[in-house]
């Protein structure tokens, strides 16, 4: 079959001919319509990720079609319309009978611990725990923006941010995961102050239902960055203070900023990656213990949460194809994997 090749860190992967995937005995193998180009994507293109090794085939963000099943699945057949969360589940370990498939302690990732879908076919693990069916109402490409960023979007901002109506959040980073959060946010019946260096990204974040727009492209220090999105919250009739924020962009200065920026009692949700080799963060911990702050992870979602995100896009509530604003080749993915974030919103590759 035809895939990205990461025979370097650091370096781009090119297309080459590799081998098509065996089916594990209770998997399967999915051929790939769509698959969407992420930072966690890049992150594994430069090393960070200490769980990939080379050669490699990144990609973790897919839809596509059931071709093959393992003997053991029972649920599943050729033929299905699917996604997958980028955790692929056990479903046998304690969090994963606890109902937490996504930090499943004997987890493999697409495009981390095993080959991933910037490839014609790729392999789910686990199929009757991880595969998730696609309504027909929504399309390949859309779909391939669901496994990832607006999934691990969804849990962060519905389920361990605990958002509620009329609540102030604050996204800083608005591509992918953050746009998505946006969109959530304000389906939630939330205030949405979205900040990032980026122009386009926030006339984007406005689009999909940012009240305010936080433009810190002066390279502003975390704590004036946090003192303009309190400005901007309590300039349109807010607190002065946000009750939830993300970091989804993933980095020390997003992450301080979006602690420093909340109210008491307020909640800060982590979703863009950190990884070791990037530096391990500063973070204001005197913040969080005078304000009496939570400080949350969030890493993805697993399967089971997927119906109830999958039934407000099926009723228009929320719709992941609108993020989508640029669709390549795979040939063309190599060379986006180098530079993420170089254009707002979702760029999704098709094999």
């Amino acid at each position: 079959m035809r895939a990205l090749l990461l025979e370097r860190f650091g370096q781009a992967p090119h297309l080459a001919d590799v081998p098509e995937p065996r089916c594990p005995p209770d998997g399967a193998v999915v051929r790939v319509g769509a698959t969407g180009l992420c930072r966690s994507d890049w992150h594994a293109v430069m090393g960070h990720d200490p769980d990939v090794r080379l050669p490699h085939v990144p990609g973790h963000e897919f839809a596509g079609v059931v071709v093959e099943v393992g003997p053991q699945v029972q649920e599943w057949s050729a033929g299905a319309r699917v996604t997958a969360p980028f955790v692929n589940a056990c479903g046998r370990c304690a969090p994963c009978l606890a109902g937490r498939q996504q930090v499943c302690a004997r987890q493999t990732q697409p495009g981390f611990t095993r080959w991933g879908s910037f490839a014609e076919l790729v392999v789910v693990d686990h199929a009757d725990v991880n595969l998730v069916a696609l309504p027909d109402g929504v399309d390949t490409v859309a779909a391939a923006a669901l496994g990832c960023r607006f999934a691990t979007a969804f849990r962060a901002v519905v389920e361990v941010g605990r958002l509620a109506a009329g609540e102030w959040v604050a996204v800083h980073g608005c591509g992918g995961v953050g746009l998505s959060a946006v969109m959530i946010a304000r389906a939630c019946g939330a205030r949405v102050a979205a900040v990032d260096v980026s122009a386009a990204a926030l006339e984007l974040a406005a689009r999909f239902g940012a009240e305010v727009a936080v433009d810190v492209s002066d390279g502003p220090t975390p704590d004036r960055a946090a003192a303009l999105v309190r400005q901007a919250v309590g300039g349109a009739g807010g607190p002065g203070g946000v009750h939830l924020s993300l970091d989804a962009l993933g980095s020390e200065a997003t992450c301080h900023a979006s602690i420093a920026g909340l109210l008491p009692a307020g909640r800060h949700v982590q979703v863009g990656l950190l990884p070791p080799a990037t530096g391990l963060p500063r973070v204001p911990m005197h913040l969080v213990v005078g304000g009496e702050l939570e400080v949350l992870g969030s890493h993805g979602m697993g399967a089971r949460s997927y119906p109830a995100l999958l039934g407000l896009v099926t009723s228009g509530r929320l719709d992941p194809g609108a993020l989508v604003t640029r669709q390549v080749s795979l040939e063309q993915a190599a060379e986006e994997l180098m530079t993420p974030g170089a254009g707002p919103g979702v760029t999704v590759a098709l094999p």
